[in-house]
């Protein structure tokens, strides 16, 4: 049989290398955890989780996992996929089941039903997607996995032995007397059923519709100790049909191979996200597959925007702002500034998202868009006061800081957002100025949100970006981070125009 083994991984990564994976420090700061928890609503029995804590370490993955999304993004093989990952999680309920029950008997038979699904499953499914014609390299090679797989001698007995032990088990016939207490039960030996013929004596008595006497009686799938009892004489009556099911129990514990069910798990990792970008498309939002770098970090996103706060917004039907940014040549580090409220933070966050959801194989927000491979994300957000480790807001501030600074490479990518708020504005420019040449010397790329306007003049590595707000009476924002030098003027006069302070009404009063 032909060698699978990951519809997300072409480098070799073990599922239990995934499965020890924890979510980054930094989630919580670009709201990945709310992404993730949107995306992954609805299949908690998958563990889906994991998969996001494991960002890939080469383009080619990427792209290997481009190509399988972009399979799943036609419809008829999305439903072959579907109709698979339906059949299976019916299999795990019988197979729970099955493991629930309390009798031998009953066990045995969920047991026979979860592999009689699986087997009638498995080349239903191999029709269905090789009808299909995938063009990516995981679906294909999955496929052709499968379709050796479904031939293989191993499976055939599987599923002819099912077959078998169903047929037999289907031709048991047995009969029950009952007599006061006493409950025997034997082979049955052709006697008469009388049910018919009593109904036909009973008829002509028969005077209008009678009023039900029926009683609402529960079905529980659990059996009760009659009838076990019932059942265990059954099985002793006929010892040649049991005794061969309680052999094909045993033998056949493990039959759910362990790629198939690896393949039934990962693939809804991107079944998840794809359905994700659906329902925000359909709100008039646009996904792309970047082109994603591991040496040029010359870089740009086209109406890009942030994940978790799109989906918040899909809810509440508002509309998002979509931002570009883009950086060419030596240019590493982009100082955001501008008024509070105005997007920066958001625009920050945006940054990082894309490039984490694009090392992570998926379709990124935007129309287009080309990001780098980094190694690590760092990020620096204010934080409550923590009194548990007793330090000062500035003292904090310094030694998170200091952690990022001590770990970040030249392949890493920096997210600052408004540090050093908690001291003078000398002090603040300071300390800036120390950790932007920090970051400068590393040559690594970063977004700086500040108050300080200075910082985007730093070097020419820096660029200067800033929260746009509209030239009228109530200083409105648009949430548009646009690429212009900082001048700290455009936001004075709207907001001494909104309050009156400009030349001609201070003198306008100054004569009254």
């Amino acid at each position: 049989m032909m060698i699978f083994e990951s519809i997300l991984f072409d480098d070799g990564r073990l599922a239990s290398d995934v499965d020890r994976a924890t979510q980054p420090d930094f989630f919580g700061d670009l709201n990945l955890d709310q992404v993730i928890d949107a995306v992954v609503r609805g299949r908690d029995d998958y563990n889906l989780k994991p998969y996001f804590y494991v960002p890939l370490e080469s383009v080619q993955t990427i792209a290997y996992r481009h190509d399988v999304s972009r399979d799943l993004e036609r419809s008829e093989i999305l439903h072959a996929v579907s109709r698979f990952a339906e059949q299976m999680r019916a299999m795990r309920v019988e197979l729970a089941a099955s493991e629930k029950m309390y009798y031998k008997w009953q066990k045995q038979r969920y047991f026979l039903d979860a592999v009689q699904r699986y087997c009638a499953t498995l080349p239903e499914f191999a029709s269905e997607l090789e009808k299909a014609v995938p063009q990516s390299q995981g679906m294909t090679s999955f496929l052709d996995y499968l379709k050796a797989y479904v031939l293989d001698p191993a499976f055939e007995r599987l599923r002819s032995d099912e077959t078998r032990l169903r047929a037999e088990l289907g031709e048991v016939r047995y009969s029950v007397l009952i007599k006061g207490s006493a409950v025997t039960v034997r082979r049955y030996a052709g006697e008469t059923d009388y049910g018919d013929e009593v109904q036909q004596t009973f008829e002509k008595f028969k005077q209008g519709t009678a009023k039900s006497r029926s009683v609402d009686i529960r079905e529980y799938p659990e059996m009760n100790h009659v009838e076990a009892h019932v059942l265990e004489f059954v099985a002793q009556l006929y010892p040649e049909v049991f005794n061969p099911l309680d052999a094909y129990c045993s033998a056949h514990a493990g039959f759910l191979h362990p790629v198939i069910a690896r393949f039934d798990r990962e693939i809804q990792f991107l079944i998840a996200y794809l359905e994700h970008v659906t329902r925000l498309r359909s709100a008039g939002l646009y996904f792309c597959y970047p082109v994603v770098c591991e040496t040029s970090k010359a870089i740009h996103s086209t109406d890009g925007f942030d994940l978790a706060l799109a989906e918040k917004l899909r809810l509440e039907n508002e509309t998002v702002v979509c931002n570009d940014f883009f950086l060419e040549g030596d240019e590493r580090i982009i100082v955001v500034t501008g008024p509070n409220q105005g997007g920066k933070t958001t625009f920050a966050r945006t940054f990082g998202q894309l490039h984490y959801l694009a090392s992570l194989g998926w379709a990124v927000p935007g129309r287009e868009a080309k990001l780098y491979l980094c190694d690590r994300v760092f990020t620096h957000f204010e934080r409550q006061e923590d009194m548990k480790n007793m330090r000062g807001k500035l003292h904090d501030d310094l030694f998170r800081i200091h952690g990022i600074l001590a770990h970040a490479s030249p392949r890493s990518i920096v997210i600052m957002n408004e540090i050093f708020s908690s001291t003078s504005l000398k002090d603040a420019l300071f300390l800036s100025r120390k950790v932007m040449t920090r970051i400068m010397n590393l040559d690594a790329l970063c977004v700086y949100v500040t108050f300080i306007e200075e910082l985007s003049t730093l070097g020419e590595t820096t660029i200067s970006m800033l929260s746009e707000v509209m030239p009228d009476a109530l200083a409105s924002r648009t949430f548009k981070i646009i690429r212009r030098p900082a001048d700290g003027r455009s936001y004075a006069l709207t907001l001494a125009r909104q309050y009156g302070l400009t030349y001609e009404p201070l003198k306008e009063r100054i004569r009254a």
